[in-house]
């Protein structure tokens, strides 16, 4: 009677092992073989002269044991060796000595305590198994955007799970300042880091990661998803504030547009994302120098010396622009280096004549754009900045013809002579006056 019931919990196994996710059926033949091997060895004291066939659809196995025939009365291992009398008394008549005599072992009949073992070391490997499989799945997910419903919360820490049911753990320092979470909320993160330390996978996630805000980009914006629009760097202070650079491939597409959408319809859901945090997101730039300037947006740099192999820059500005460029808490230059890879220094340019500069912008009716785009690429941003520039210089590092950098200076030039003529005619009529 205990058999009986024994070989239908067999088959339910065979069933449940099968109908596991991420195992395929390769990896479970293989896995059901090894664990009744495992067990047929112990009680054998060998497996290699078994055959174990596996029938998983059916739900059942076949074993078969091939026995060495020798004469009777000289049986040494019935493991391994039959007498001739009982090799043809087991429905193999004409077997002679020293032929090989298979015959079916019917496991079930070995009773519940080798069925419990199977089970046990069955049940082993598939947790085996599973592990592995959770591990492999989530270090490929490793940077990715990730969902959990949160499932408990400690002082520390956060417990996730995911549609799965796999543990997902936020740790307080992964967290957004800022971030409360309540039982059953479904919280966002990315796989910051994957251990498998003694076969026990740790899976953490992260909300203060820049990849964070690179997938919820990815995830907002179509452009950016289709490949349309490339984000080239990122930097954050989690909760405070962050600046993202991006370029299109598409001339006819507005990265920056793009990203903030209609009336930052696009952005705004980010923002919310991460606790309010404000972003700014500026046009990318292979000029270290331009990349620089919008770097520190909203404020106007003057000029820039770069140490490009020490990657350094002197940063100048006029002195009501150095508190827009250090921002509140220092968190504008701090970023813009981030953002950059450059250490940003920021100088006031107390150059008296700096007062009186014009920036090259309010020039475009006479000088052409592309070459003001220039000057501006090499740093000369304000009028003074380009006619403090040796000549030589403008011509080489901005790569521009000689005959237009001479017409630039020339404008240039006489703008502030004007300005001089202007301000000596007024100087008697304020004598007089006196």
């Amino acid at each position: 009677m205990a058999k009986k019931e024994e070989a239908p919990n067999m088959v339910e196994r065979f069933a449940e092992f099968k109908d596991l996710k991420n195992i395929d059926k390769t990896t479970m033949i293989s896995v059901l073989e090894e664990s009744f091997r495992n067990v047929l060895a112990k009680m054998f004291g060998t497996d290699e002269n078994l055959d174990v066939i596996m029938n998983p659809d059916k739900g059942d196995v076949q074993i078969f044991q091939n026995l060495e025939v020798v004469p009777d009365g000289e049986v040494e291992d019935p493991n391994r060796q039959i007498s001739l009398s009982d090799a043809r008394a087991d429905q193999d008549p004409d077997v002679e000595i020293g032929e090989e005599h298979t015959r079916e072992i019917v496991f079930a009949d070995f009773g519940r305590r080798a069925i419990l073992n199977l089970r046990q070391t069955l049940q082993s490997k598939i947790l085996d198994l599973q592990k592995e499989s959770i591990y492999k799945k989530f270090k490929e997910l490793e940077g990715e955007l990730v969902s959990g419903e949160v499932y408990q919360t400690w002082s520390k820490e956060t417990l996730l799970l995911d549609d799965d049911k796999n543990e997902l753990l936020l740790p307080k320092y992964e967290s957004i300042p800022g971030d409360f979470f309540r039982k059953g909320e479904t919280v966002r993160a990315v796989v910051a880091n994957v251990d498998n330390k003694n076969n026990n996978p740790k899976i953490t996630v992260s909300r203060t990661n820049e990849n964070f805000l690179r997938r919820l980009f990815e995830l907002e914006v179509p452009e950016i998803h289709d490949g349309l629009i490339n984000i080239r760097a990122v930097a954050r202070i989690p909760g405070e504030r962050a600046k993202i650079a991006v370029e299109s491939y598409d001339d006819r597409i507005d990265p920056v547009g793009a990203c903030v959408g209609v009336k930052g319809s696009r952005i705004h859901g980010i923002v919310r994302e991460l606790r309010n945090e404000n972003i700014d997101v500026i046009n990318y730039t292979a000029n270290p120098s331009l990349f620089i300037q919008r770097a520190l947006s909203p404020a106007k740099v003057s000029s820039i010396r770069l140490d490009e192999e020490q990657k350094k820059a002197e940063v100048f500005l006029r002195p009501e622009e150095v508190s827009l460029a250090i921002g509140k808490g220092g968190l504008n230059i701090k970023l813009a280096s981030m953002l950059t890879g450059y250490v940003i220094d920021v100088y006031r340019d107390t150059d008296d004549s700096y007062e009186e500069d014009i920036y090259l912008d309010e020039f475009k009716d006479e000088i052409d754009t592309w070459v003001i785009d220039a000057l501006k690429n090499i740093g000369c941003v304000t009028a003074k900045s380009v006619l403090g520039t040796p000549r030589q210089l403008l011509i080489d590092k901005a790569d521009l013809e000689e005959d237009t950098v001479d017409q630039v200076i020339r404008i240039l030039r006489a703008e502030f002579e004007d300005t001089e003529e202007e301000d000596e005619a007024e100087q008697p009529a304020a004598e007089t006056e006196e």
